[in-house]
């Protein structure tokens, strides 16, 4: 029985082990645990625990972050699994085989800045990033697809019973608003929603960080006001982390730079990608050290949404995309493609595969 930790450095990673877990479920011969730092809100926490409850994954915590760390360490798991580098130094025995699945697939550099040499093996989503990321020099890398996204192929409940779950109406089309925490295009955007939930459901999705960093908190509240007076609409909770079945049970995708841009290909449906964001002063002013935050090559590259830079234009556009939803379907496509390399609902049976052939050699 091989032991094996989910390190969680935020509740929303979780999502992207899911299908892992079921996947080492299925196979058997895993003990499978999960942690997440005591440095992170209470509320956060008790979120990460009762989702962990609900989903059979047993949990490890201890009285604080530096006995948790040492619980942890002490342990000697087998293999470690994480979403960023967080602490991985510091929780893994020199014989842990450490694999990190990057939380997010979006438009930001961290994807390639986040990196230690105690990383055994990086997951990677695309063939494009892979040779990018061997192109750094790094040697640790599998091509598996991208793990979040296997459910979106093989899901056990239809887009009807998603809607009326939800309490919406099922005869209506469905707009999903997933949007980033920063840049955001939350407060540009949030009082032109009003303009089509009449006629269609409107779901909205936040990022975690709009709920629990005092930062960003303000993003829910502003949204809570405009939900609070809308008809057709379901404002999802800080509970709700998984945005999978918010992205199936939805006819048309608004985001900005969240990487659920990327994750709502496989369904082949119409995305607008806003790019009226509200940014800080000294990103204002300093535009460039703003720039480098992002990955400009990709999101230049992104040809496969209805973009928009102005917040007026989203209700026509919204109205036209979904009267038209195959118009730009061949480039969906082949972006799928670019971007998740196979979406068979096979990513996280890759992972397990190059696993085990990494635990024979070692």
């Amino acid at each position: 029985m091989a032991s094996i930790l989910f390190e969680c450095h935020r509740v929303y990673y979780l999502p992207n082990f899911f299908p892992i877990i079921k996947e080492m479920k299925n196979r058997v011969g895993y003990e499978i645990y999960a942690s997440i730092p005591l440095t992170i809100p209470l509320e956060e926490r008790e979120i990460f625990s009762d989702v962990c409850k609900e989903n059979n994954i047993s949990t490890i915590t201890a009285i604080n972050e530096t006995a948790r760390v040492e619980m942890l360490k002490d342990r000697k798991f087998q293999i470690i699994i994480v979403g960023n580098v967080g602490k991985i130094e510091q929780i893994s025995d020199p014989s842990t085989l450490t694999i990190m699945v990057y939380h997010g697939i979006g438009l930001k550099q961290t994807y390639y800045r986040d990196i230690t040499d105690r990383i055994d093996i990086r997951v990677v989503e695309s063939k494009e990033r892979y040779d990018i990321l061997q192109k750094q020099g790094q040697k640790n890398l599998v091509l598996t697809g991208y793990s979040k996204c296997d459910p979106l192929i093989e899901y056990d409940s239809s887009q009807k019973d998603i809607i009326e779950r939800l309490g919406l109406d099922p005869t209506k089309k469905t707009v999903l608003y997933a949007p980033s925490f920063y840049p955001s295009s939350i407060e540009k955007l949030s009082p032109e929603l009003a303009q089509f939930s009449n006629e269609f459901n409107l779901i909205i999705k936040l990022h975690n960080f709009s709920w629990f960093q005092k930062r960003y908190q303000y993003q829910s509240e502003l949204i809570r006001t405009v939900t609070d007076k809308l008809k057709n609409s379901f404002l999802a909770q800080p509970f709700d982390i998984d945005v999978i079945p918010y992205m199936l049970a939805s006819d048309l995708l608004i985001s900005d730079i969240s990487s659920t841009i990327f994750e709502f290909l496989p369904l082949n449906r119409p995305i607008i990608m806003a790019e009226c964001f509200s940014i800080r002063l000294k990103h204002r002013i300093f535009k460039r050290r703003f720039e480098r935050k992002l990955d400009l090559d990709r999101f230049d590259a992104i040809d496969f949404v209805y973009r928009i830079n102005n917040s007026i234009q989203l209700n026509g556009l919204v109205y036209h995309a979904l009267e038209y939803p195959h118009e730009m379907s061949q480039l969906r496509v082949d972006a799928c493609k670019r971007y998740l390399y196979k979406t068979d609902g096979k990513a996280s049976s890759r992972l397990l595969d190059a696993i085990e052939k990494e635990l024979q050699i070692k």
